[in-house]
């Protein structure tokens, strides 16, 4: 057997063709095989222009082929579940976009038939991967900023357009579950531990009816993290992280750039210093990651337990917004 995972992909969606695809296409552990559309001439284009062998006409067509061992999902939010069940009971393991549902509840029914199906399934927080994040969390732990009391966070683009599929309420649009769900989920990962309580508010488009400004605040047993999000604001991202000593600011911590170095800045109290991290990309990572748990039967990089987590934070925040409360998760 090769020691390359055979991927099929379900869909052609931007992020897929213009992102993951080809930056997974220079793994060492991944190859991607086929990719599917409703449409059959969408499917051969994109084939054709991403150097992809197989190209299938719907992806019922792609989960019936025996070579293709691996899916990964980029589909729109309500069709992540639906479509990462049938390739798992098609036997195949699943890379799934975030968020990998559109509750708790649904996630969970997910866990059930990767329980059933014996497949690996994970959710696509590429971030998770990338070495300053490694970094930023190893320091952490290591007590380079001190105790770590607080995360902030703003992440932020500007997209009106009725016809995204980030603006319609059907699809699971809005900015919480589109980029609010990075800063919950990397809050989490450097607390390691869940908040006990959030906090939410959101403003909704009057039009378009997803959230469009949405903040939270989680608080985690050891401290805070704050976030802003918002789809029709300046495009910005930030993440700071406080400790009682210094702190370590991520310069752009959720669309890394895969051809120039990644900046991290360290203040440990006498001035910063700039951390630079050799270009790498993390869709890359993400897929060997994914690929070597495969092949070596070990654990993916985010386990449908830590989606589960991430949901219940972004369930509880969204009841906050409505209750004017604090929730539980």
């Amino acid at each position: 057997m090769s020691r390359k995972v055979r991927w099929g992909v379900l869909g052609v969606a931007k992020i897929a063709a213009l992102k993951v695809i080809p930056a997974m296409q220079k793994g060492e552990w991944s190859e991607i095989a086929a990719i599917a559309s409703r449409d059959q001439g969408k499917a051969q284009k994109a084939a054709a222009d991403l150097g992809i062998p197989k190209a299938y006409g719907s992806y019922e067509e792609l989960l019936r082929d025996p070579e293709i061992e691996a899916v990964y999902n980029p589909l729109p939010n309500h069709l992540h579940v639906p479509w990462s069940i049938r390739a798992a009971e098609a036997g195949k393991h699943v890379l799934c976009e975030k968020p990998v549902s559109l509750t708790a509840a649904e996630c969970r029914e997910l866990m059930a038939v990767r329980d059933r199906t014996g497949v690996k399934i994970g959710e696509a927080f590429m971030v998770r991967t990338h070495p300053q994040w490694l970094s930023a969390r190893s320091r952490v732990r290591a007590g380079e900023i001190g105790k770590l009391r607080s995360v902030v966070t703003v992440f932020s683009y500007f997209n009106p357009d009725p016809a995204n599929i980030r603006n319609v309420p059907e699809y699971g649009g809005g900015g919480l579950m589109d980029i609010g769900c990075y800063p919950i989920n990397t809050s989490r990962f450097l607390f390691e531990a869940e908040p006990a309580r959030v906090l939410g508010l959101l403003e909704t488009d009057p039009v378009l009816g997803v959230d469009r400004l949405t903040s939270g605040i989680l608080d985690f047993p050891r401290g805070q993290a704050v976030f802003t999000c918002g789809t029709q604001l300046s495009s910005y991202q930030r993440t700071q992280i406080l400790g009682t000593s210094g702190r370590i600011e991520i310069e752009i911590p959720f669309n890394a750039p895969p051809d120039r170095p990644c900046l991290v800045f360290l203040d440990q109290g006498q001035g910063a210093q700039t951390l630079e991290f050799p270009v790498c990309d993390q869709y890359t990572i993400q897929g060997d990651c994914f690929s070597r748990a495969i092949r070596e039967n070990g654990e993916v990089p985010v386990p449908l337990e830590d989606a589960l987590a991430n949901m219940a934070v972004i369930d509880a925040l969204v009841r906050s917004a409505a209750t004017g409360r604090w929730e539980k998760p």
